[in-house]
């Protein structure tokens, strides 16, 4: 894995996802090494951004690594219409590594192509976000001792969620069988479903997030995406689409735990968070490890 880039959960293997993991575990262990000290870091956010950024950030400083970049695009010289292309091959030279996050799709996959060092996508638009899948996996891994033959409910927006896209992906490569819970108007895309198909898996797709509580044990619960909206209108009458609450998880799976990729508005009540299911905080504590993880193999330490 030294000096690959990761744009798409794809382009890792499944036995490669799994050494990932196993190295989480041990920086969860150990997570302050100073084994980056020789490294500099770019963090790039073109777009908004708390969990991914600081999560990559303390990684890279409990490594020991320098860490530069921006949070905000307008504070650079994209301000000044530089082109990505243009920022990447500068950036490649003050950086041995780049975690990028950009609201266009397919830019990621671009400047591993024209960057002279790896590159981390940290969530392109409306299409992937393999890191967050990585710490979805290690989350699922600890709650439920494994990763195969698992039933896992994603509910929500399943049209713009990239987390979702990256995590149905990877999962199946684990005999995961999968329930689709969302609007009409937010299904899971075509071409996710059909990694699912390809694999021979099973898929349940549903409206009504009642039905799917019997059976997951895993319920990824995603914000209705405003900002992926080009009408106002089409988003109201979605927003409140699914509103997971501490009484509807009476009935479910001793096992089951609640993830989500974070930020929420409204999808989870609070008086959900005091309760055995709640797994989403300790869910981002994991997304340091995971990243600490990739961090060391992709610059060939570990």
């Amino acid at each position: 894995m030294k000096n690959r880039s990761l744009v798409s959960i794809t382009d890792y293997t499944k036995e490669e996802y799994i050494k990932i993991l196993n190295l989480a575990e041990e920086f969860e262990k150990n997570p302050t090494q100073r084994i980056l000290e020789d490294f500099v870091v770019a963090t790039l956010f073109f777009e908004p951004s708390t969990r991914t950024r600081l999560s990559f950030e303390s990684a890279a400083s409990r490594l020991g690594a320098k860490v530069i970049g921006f949070s905000d695009a307008s504070n650079s010289s994209v301000s000044k219409g530089e082109s990505l292309k243009d920022t990447i091959l500068t950036v490649s030279n003050y950086s041995d590594i780049i975690v990028m996050r950009h609201p266009r799709e397919g830019s990621a996959r671009f400047a591993s192509e024209v960057a002279t060092v790896p590159i981390i996508n940290a969530g392109d638009g409306g299409n992937q976000h393999p890191t967050q899948c990585l710490l979805d996996l290690y989350s699922i891994r600890k709650t439920q001792g494994k990763l195969d033959g698992l039933n896992v409910a994603f509910v929500g927006d399943l049209k713009y969620g990239r987390t979702v896209h990256s995590n149905v992906m990877a999962l199946c490569n684990f005999n995961t069988t999968f329930h689709l819970v969302s609007p009409l108007e937010l299904k899971l895309p075509s071409y996710v479903k059909m990694h699912i198909k390809s694999n021979n898996l099973n898929y349940h797709q549903y409206t009504d997030l009642s039905e799917v509580m019997p059976v997951a044990d895993i319920i990824y619960m995603t914000r209705i995406q405003k900002e992926r909206f080009s009408d106002p209108i089409e988003y109201e009458k979605v927003k409140n689409a699914y509103i997971l609450t501490a009484n509807m998880l009476s009935g479910c799976k001793e096992n089951m735990r609640v993830l989500h990729p974070l930020p929420r508005v409204n999808e989870i009540t609070e008086d959900v968070d005091v309760t055995k299911q709640a797994y989403y905080f300790q869910q981002a504590l994991n997304g340091v490890y995971v990243r600490q993880a990739l961090l060391a193999s992709i610059l060939g330490v570990k």
